[in-house]
């Protein structure tokens, strides 16, 4: 997850690989310029906003947008521990584009409206986040998924006879996961870009929940993730087959933790877009 082992990881597999933070993003294209995310061949014209969502817990500001005309699928994003921003408006505004409804929200909501931080070098705001990721839980988790997933129910740009998706980066993963087992007869499918403790030895680890889900799932798991916790993606597939259920399941070669957001300091573009590829592969066949 985004901690100080984790930047430390990332420093230590570049030097492995001979690469600096500076060369690592020239090669995925670059932070500033990967900024600018690709729009589809056929991408649709979409109206966007910020709103505000009310929970058991208070009011979260968040960004939806959607087709301009019609009703879609909903989806659900969990942005990762530096929360919603403009790198997190671009994900949501590409996937509306696609044809989805979008929902991306502050997860931090009861602390601070978004955005909490103006860095993604967790060095630099280790001292803002840390209270605030701490300040989050899975009853938290829970109620928000509940209140979400509502939330994209009652909109007129939400197609209620199609399941949901959620997707969740880094922390976010697990979130993905608790809000699949929370809803399940309206989460069709989830997916987890590098995301953080999803299988733990602690009794309220995410993958214990996968019984209570009916969602499909995609898992996309950094390299040097996967160095620290080898077992773990072997304990999600075996979770996932007992439960019934089918889990894409892959260790992205030469990733590192947080390599899918384009404002992210080790973006890797290449792989990004192959992650994104087999999110719209997922959710075209699951959420219809």
């Amino acid at each position: 997850m985004c901690d100080d082992r984790t930047v430390a990881d990332n420093d230590h597999y570049l030097r492995s690989k001979k690469l600096t933070r500076r060369q690592f993003g020239a090669v995925s294209a670059g932070t500033g310029l990967a900024m600018l995310l690709s729009r589809s061949a056929n991408a649709q014209a979409v109206s966007e906003a910020d709103i505000d969502v009310a929970t058991p817990d208070g009011v979260a500001d968040c960004y939806f947008v959607h087709p301009s005309s019609g009703a879609h699928p909903g989806v659900l994003i969990w942005p990762d521990a530096f929360g919603l921003r403009p790198a997190f408006r671009q994900i949501g505004k590409r996937l509306a584009e696609s044809g989805y409804s979008v929902l991306v929200v502050n997860q931090y909501y009861r602390e601070q409206r978004a955005p909490v931080v103006s860095s993604t070098n967790f060095a630099e705001v280790r001292d803002i986040l840390r209270p605030l990721m701490g300040s989050l839980n899975p009853d938290t988790q829970t109620t928000d998924a509940v209140a979400f997933v509502g939330f994209l129910d009652s909109q007129s740009a939400v197609d209620r006879n199609r399941k949901i998706g959620t997707m969740g980066y880094c922390m976010g993963g697990p979130f993905t996961m608790r809000t699949a087992a929370a809803v399940p007869d309206r989460v069709g499918a989830g997916a987890s870009f590098h995301g953080s403790r999803l299988v733990t030895d602690a009794a309220d680890s995410p993958h214990l929940l996968t019984p209570r889900m009916k969602a499909r799932f995609l898992f996309a798991i950094a390299e040097n993730d996967d160095m620290n916790a080898p077992e773990a993606k072997d304990v999600l597939l075996d979770t996932f087959v007992k439960a019934g259920l089918t889990a894409e399941i892959e260790v992205y070669e030469n990733s590192l933790h947080g390599w899918c957001p384009p404002d992210s300091t080790v973006y890797n573009e290449a792989l990004a877009e192959r992650a994104w590829n087999r999110l719209l592969a997922l959710f075209e066949t699951a959420l219809a």
